[in-house]
């Protein structure tokens, strides 16, 4: 087994992460937005990541972590009726996103956090291995 995949896992995860930050942050950029149309509205979106075991080398198991992708949230958006709204359709509704700004923070102190566990993970093992190298000397 190699000493490696700790950094492997950990790059992995620190990627995940980050992508999750991005997503999180998109929300937010967009928690205010309005459309005229239920279809066009913008809807939060979460990614979606899984812990993968693979075989590696020699029968160990080497670990990552994997994005499945980006999926759109199926919760209701907010309708509004203002018939002066420049944006209103022929009935008067005006259309909200869907992103709930208290969660969306929340899910980015998460992941921010996350990422920065990996950050450790990496600098740990990288002075444990620098240590272990020390002690032939």
């Amino acid at each position: 087994m190699s000493l490696f995949n700790i950094f492997d896992i950990a790059g992995t995860g620190m990627s995940a992460q980050s992508l999750r930050l991005n997503t999180t942050a998109s929300n937010l950029a967009n928690a205010d937005s309005v459309s005229s149309s239920v279809n066009e509205v913008y809807r939060a979106r979460q990614p979606v990541f899984s812990a993968v075991l693979d075989e590696a080398q020699e029968g160990y198991k080497k670990g990552s972590v994997q994005v499945h992708g980006v999926t759109e949230s199926q919760a209701p958006v907010r309708t509004e009726y203002n018939p002066t709204h420049p944006l209103a359709n022929e009935d008067g509704y005006v259309f909200h996103s869907n992103v709930d700004p208290i969660t969306e923070m929340a899910n980015m102190m998460s992941a921010s956090r996350s990422y920065q566990n990996n950050v450790e993970i990496a600098n740990t093992s990288k002075q444990l291995l620098l240590r272990t190298l020390q002690l032939g000397r």
